[in-house]
């Protein structure tokens, strides 16, 4: 039995790899059909531009906020006892699809080069409605790429609500990747205690950046709340114990809409100068020391100023586990604009760029001290070869993989392929 399981994983992954590479192919001769009229992102940005003067890194200076640990364990009587990440994955939603199963609308979502070497797809029944966004893993949270005895990737999904305030929700699948041939998740959603810790409301906010770095999950939120960052903890995820749309306490118990888990959170960041900008795609880098989270701000899509990109050092006091000192190490500017998907390594910064519509092909940069270089593809070298929808990168270093997400599209590939695709092949463990 043991042999016969073995060939049908090796058979699956020879599938998959052929499914990948024919979409990969497909997608870099669409590449080839873009005319030199189309391709003003070729324009070289030319080096990062480091900012040291006190009047453009103070306003990047953040603030803490606790949740009273009192209001947090007013919850948890509440609610019942806190969960961990173990009891979460054992409890799974659904099933993610491979992706020789998925749609080809679906598989237009990744990458033509450098082309994902992974890729699932989400179930539309279980994610109409809503828009996906950023992606971390327990590569993130601990060195040795495991949560306990756990493999996770975690999945942002967001979605509005329809009210006049436009606030929305956000939440988070927990995917068990310990099986590349069958990743399983369970829906958490993102909330935020209130009335001492008698209520909690959703996080009105759009997922696009999340990093997960010890026990804790930091989430960006959005420009309408007053926090920049929230704050969870991994060993306080609650059970909601009402299935129905609202958020929050109802009649009989807890509700999550829809989901039977809850995450509050428990502090949160701000940014108190006014008018400074605000972390939106956020990722770990692991090659500082201490690790570090790198962020960038969002410029308007007419605006054609400069983009700023900077890092907080993660705190090393025993006393702050996952949490971050609050003034910034490190402050660049880039000429990209359209950056969505920021990840930090060594001495290279890697931005993922929109070029249009997010139906459109992106580009991928790595940028440094001494230029920048895009990715490449098709027969004229055309530099839109990511995918437009991806708003997050995750680097898993203890597999040297990077991960990220489009549409409803999961997707993984060496950060050496990224490397090679530029033309320069980097050593990377």
């Amino acid at each position: 039995m043991k042999h016969r399981g073995r060939h049908r994983r090796r058979r699956q992954g020879r599938a998959l790899r052929a499914a990948l590479a024919g979409t990969a192919l497909a997608l870099t001769a669409a590449a080839t059909m873009i005319s030199a009229s189309q391709a003003t992102d070729a324009d070289d940005p030319g080096a990062l531009k480091p900012l040291t003067a006190s009047a453009e890194t103070a306003p990047l200076r953040l603030t803490e906020h606790h949740v009273p640990r009192e209001a947090l364990d007013r919850l948890s009587d509440g609610m019942g006892r806190p969960v961990g990440v173990g009891s979460v994955l054992a409890d799974p939603d659904g099933s993610l699809g491979d992706a020789e199963d998925c749609t080809d609308d679906d598989r237009r979502a990744l990458p033509a080069e450098p082309a994902a070497t992974r890729a699932y797809c989400w179930p539309g029944a279980d994610t109409d409605g809503w828009r996906s966004g950023a992606v971390t893993t327990s590569g993130d949270a601990d060195d040795d790429g495991r949560w306990g005895e756990h493999r996770v990737i975690l999945s942002g999904w967001s979605r509005g609500t329809g009210t006049p305030a436009g606030d929305g929700l956000a939440r988070v699948a927990f995917v068990d990747a310990g099986d590349p041939d069958d990743l399983r998740y369970t829906w958490a959603l993102l909330t935020v205690p209130v009335d001492g810790g008698r209520d909690y409301r959703g996080l009105g906010s759009a997922v696009s950046g999340m990093v997960w770095y010890q026990d804790k999950l930091l989430v960006t939120a959005g420009p309408a709340d007053d926090s920049a960052l929230y704050v969870y903890d991994l060993g306080r995820v609650q059970r909601a114990t009402v299935d129905g749309p609202s958020v929050g306490r109802v009649p009989g118990g807890w509700s999550a809409a829809g989901a039977r888990y809850v995450l509050p959170a428990v502090a949160s960041y701000r940014t108190d100068a006014a008018g400074a900008p605000r972390p939106d795609g956020i990722s770990l880098d692991r090659s500082t020391a201490p690790d570090s989270l790198v962020t960038r701000e969002t410029v308007p899509a007419d605006e054609d100023g400069p983009t700023r990109l900077w890092r907080y050092a993660f705190s090393t006091g025993p006393e702050r586990a996952g949490l971050l000192d609050t003034d910034p190490v490190e402050v660049y500017e880039t000429e990209l604009t359209g950056v969505r998907g920021v990840l930090s390594y060594r001495s290279g910064w890697y931005l993922g760029r929109t070029t249009g519509t997010p139906d459109e092909r992106g580009t991928l940069w790595r940028q440094d001290a001494d230029g920048a270089r895009p990715t490449r593809c098709g027969a004229d070298g055309t530099h839109r070869c990511w995918s437009g929808r991806a708003a997050s990168l995750s680097y898993w270093e203890e597999t040297g993989d990077v991960w990220s997400q489009s549409g409803r599209m999961l997707f993984a590939l060496p950060l050496t392929s990224v490397d090679r695709s530029l033309g320069q092949a980097l050593s990377v463990p």
